[in-house]
């Protein structure tokens, strides 16, 4: 019983972390992983048009569960922490510069 719970644990914090990278939106993905202010403004406009943030770091995109924790940071250049499942992240914290 012991040795289950333990794994159980351990299984569930392995998807914890921090991650460096860009807010962006679904629709332009890693286009606007420079966080320019171009990106921004487009992130922005793409996002306030129904497009979902999502969370570009090295090649990948990833969705994010919890939009409301990212909502200030469309566009910027982040470090996040949080729990990563899959291809979705429940964000955490937010601190500008990555």
């Amino acid at each position: 019983m012991k040795l289950a719970i333990a794994f159980s644990l351990f299984a569930v914090s392995m998807f914890a972390g921090e991650w460096k990278g860009t807010i962006s939106d679904a629709k332009c993905g890693m286009a606007h992983a420079d966080a320019s202010e171009k990106s921004m403004k487009c992130v922005q406009g793409c996002v306030k048009g129904g497009q979902a943030a999502v969370f570009v770091t090295g090649d990948k995109v990833i969705k994010i569960a919890n939009q409301d924790a990212v909502k200030e940071h469309l566009g910027h250049k982040v470090t996040v922490t949080g729990k990563l499942d899959g291809d979705t992240l429940t964000v955490d914290s937010v601190k500008m510069g990555s």
